[in-house]
């Protein structure tokens, strides 16, 4: 089976998508095998990302705007799909995440509900294939966080008997990470008598570009600290850290899940103090960042933080929680993707506070760094489409995202949509994901 699946995460780059075709090993049914066709993204169209970005918390937005935002990003995948469609040959089926625009996170850690925008009925209209869409809400309804959903895509690539123990980390506007393999993981992925899911842990472990993209946009309109240019001529603000580390949140036990909800525009601020200057709110000047207590001036005082000093402690804070939720996972590697990974000082920062832990990039191993999010996509969608979860299971039968059980994911468009398209062997559990040689890579931009 044919599956294109795209992906636009919390920090709004742009739109993955990979064109993976699908097929079991006939000599070992279990193992699926993906070779990537294409991967790469597609940009916003113009306006529609500023749009997006205008309509999250803690900005109000009304009715109105969330519909139209809803057609437009709808439109936009639609544009995306038909693009690389038409250049490959087609597909069988296109799943979508669509663009999260709420996470409902309840005070206890549960999750009310989830919202991802994008009208899939678009994408049928404009590429005559069915569509799978809406994949977190099956999960939610049933007790679990929603996300991440990541973890299938890990356990299936590292996890098993094959390796050491491995944190899989992503780090997108949200860090999250799922730790597999070695003796605490899963034999059998989504399905089967003898699995063992006990040992997956995952879940969502704080910002990873949300608070350094905010700050920098806010300070100077640019959408990011490409390089970290001005976060390495700053310092890092020990008081500051001190402050932002303090937060509740990263106390929660895993599985746990977060995202602009938490840690929006004003965050800095209110973790900080009324004193904030404005890099994370309203009225900014270049190079003012938000209020932070001075290093010399003690806790209780807060002084403005030039930019480069917030985006020096912005980059340690990421550093930091990550690798404190990693210590205590107790993994032998890290192996990271995601844009945040190509941001040279947190990378740095990373290292250090992760040693003696090594750090590998993703595509060290053969998994695509630049499409992991949309082959995880793909192979949501393919699961879904031959009735198998897209969640792991735990030893006492819940999910790995805490649901009551792991869930078949998504909705069809059209419900008939996939009518004799699937095989005789591919509602077999999946043991294993192999990636196999593909035809075309589009790596994207660095941080």
């Amino acid at each position: 089976m044919r599956v294109l699946g795209m992906m636009s995460g919390t920090s709004l780059d742009a739109i993955d998508v990979a064109l993976v075709e699908f097929a079991r090993d006939p000599r070992e049914p279990s193992v699926l095998t993906a070779r990537l066709v294409h991967v790469g993204e597609q940009p916003w169209p113009e306006g529609t990302r500023e749009a997006l970005i205008a309509a999250l918390p803690p900005a109000p937005a009304d009715v109105a705007t969330w519909s139209r935002l809803h057609a437009a990003v709808g439109e936009a995948f639609a544009g995306a799909a038909a693009e690389v469609l038409s250049r490959h040959g087609g597909a069988d089926l296109v799943a979508t995440h669509g663009q999260t625009m709420y996470h409902d996170v309840q005070e206890d850690g549960r999750v009310a509900g989830t919202l991802q925008i994008g009208d899939a009925s678009r994408i049928v209209a404009a590429t005559g294939t069915a569509v799978i869409h809406d994949f977190r809400s099956a999960d939610v309804a049933a007790g679990g966080q929603g996300a991440p959903l990541v973890p299938m895509l890990d356990q299936l690539l590292l996890g098993g008997d094959r390796g050491e123990r491995t944190a899989v980390l992503n780090i997108g506007g949200i860090s999250n990470v799922s730790v597999v393999g070695g003796n605490g993981g899963n034999e059998g992925g989504n399905g089967g008598e003898d699995e063992r899911g006990s040992g997956v842990v995952a879940g969502d472990l704080g910002p990873g570009n949300a608070l350094l993209d905010a700050a920098v946009h806010a300070a100077t309109g640019a959408s990011a600290d490409l390089d970290a240019r001005i976060a390495r001529t700053g310092t890092v603000d020990a008081a500051a850290l001190r402050r932002l580390l303090g937060d509740p949140f990263y106390a929660q036990p895993l599985p746990r899940s977060t995202g602009r909800e938490h840690f929006d525009g004003q965050y800095v601020r209110r973790m900080l103090g009324a004193g904030a200057g404005a890099a994370d709110g309203a009225g900014a000047s270049a190079g003012a960042g938000a209020g932070a207590t001075g290093g010399g001036a003690g806790d209780d005082a807060i002084d403005a933080l030039a930019l480069p000093d917030l985006l020096a402690t912005l980059t340690e804070l990421t550093a930091v929680t990550i690798a404190r939720a990693i210590a205590v996972v107790g993994a032998s590697r890290v192996v990271a993707s995601g844009g945040g990974i190509r941001n040279p000082l947190l990378r740095e920062r990373l290292a250090a506070q992760l040693a003696p832990i090594p750090l590998l990039d993703a595509d060290e191993l053969g998994i695509p760094a630049d499409g992991k999010e949309a082959l995880l996509i793909a192979l949501l969608g393919y699961l879904s489409a031959h009735g198998l979860p897209g969640t792991l299971t735990r030893a006492d039968g819940t999910s790995h995202t805490g649901a009551r059980t792991p869930m078949v994911l998504g909705s069809l468009l059209p419900p008939h949509g996939l009518r004799g398209r699937r095989g005789d062997l591919d509602e077999l559990p999946v043991g294993r994901l192999e990636i196999v040689p593909g035809l075309e890579s589009r790596p994207g931009p660095g941080r």
